[in-house]
């Protein structure tokens, strides 16, 4: 095995801590799971993963370093990223009251997933953290390096989703609770716009998020 068990206990545990540190993309679950309902909330948790495992494709490929070293592409990726988290904004703070009543099942969590990806994707500072925070626990010496960087990133991934998971399935029960109450709708819409424009914020003015 390429990888040996201390070292293996160290990156897993590093990693449960991060993933459980709120950030954007667990902000992002919370909005959707408000706005659609546990099914919208892990879609679009499987679109984060999604765009997770273009980012880990881009890493293994040597691409991070690429994008690392150009600005400008740097910060084109990253305002086409804040500018669809706007758009995600207006959308949901537009449909007021029917937050609450999601559309069809597979419409509604299609969108989900694709708002994900597109949105992980579009966010430049994840493949730089990948880049950053992966290669430390490779251990050449061990063989198969990249096989090493590939089955941390994909454990990284799995961990996050599932805490995006339980995120979805709370956040999401919360809302049904509340279903009835036309007020209560259209506060869970401004509530959801807000996460959305906040993490249109944080990806345009916080250099560490």
């Amino acid at each position: 095995m390429p990888i040996e068990w201390p070292d293996l206990l160290l990156f897993l545990s590093a990693s449960l801590m991060l993933n459980l540190t709120p950030g954007n993309d667990m902000m992002f679950v919370l909005g959707q799971s408000l706005r659609g309902g546990t099914r919208s909330g892990i879609a679009a948790s499987l679109g984060i993963a999604t765009g997770s495992l273009v980012h880990l494709a881009l890493v293994a490929m040597g691409l991070a370093v690429v994008l690392a070293r150009n600005p400008a592409v740097f910060e084109a990726i990253r305002y086409a990223g804040a500018a669809y988290l706007v758009y995600i904004a207006i959308q949901t703070l537009r449909s007021g009251p029917a937050i609450l009543k999601p559309a069809p099942g597979d419409a509604s969590a299609f969108k989900a997933w694709r708002d994900g990806a597109v949105v992980n994707i579009l966010n430049p500072k994840i493949i730089v953290f990948f880049f950053a925070f992966l290669p430390p626990f490779v251990k050449p010496e061990n063989g198969h390096p990249l096989l090493q960087l590939v089955i941390f990133g994909l454990l990284f991934n799995i961990g996050g989703t599932l805490i995006n998971f339980a995120v979805a399935a709370f956040a999401a029960r919360l809302a049904g609770v509340f279903s009835g109450n036309v007020k209560i709708a259209r506060a869970f819409a401004v509530l959801s716009s807000a996460l959305f424009l906040v993490l249109a914020a944080r990806m345009l003015f916080d250099r560490k998020a």
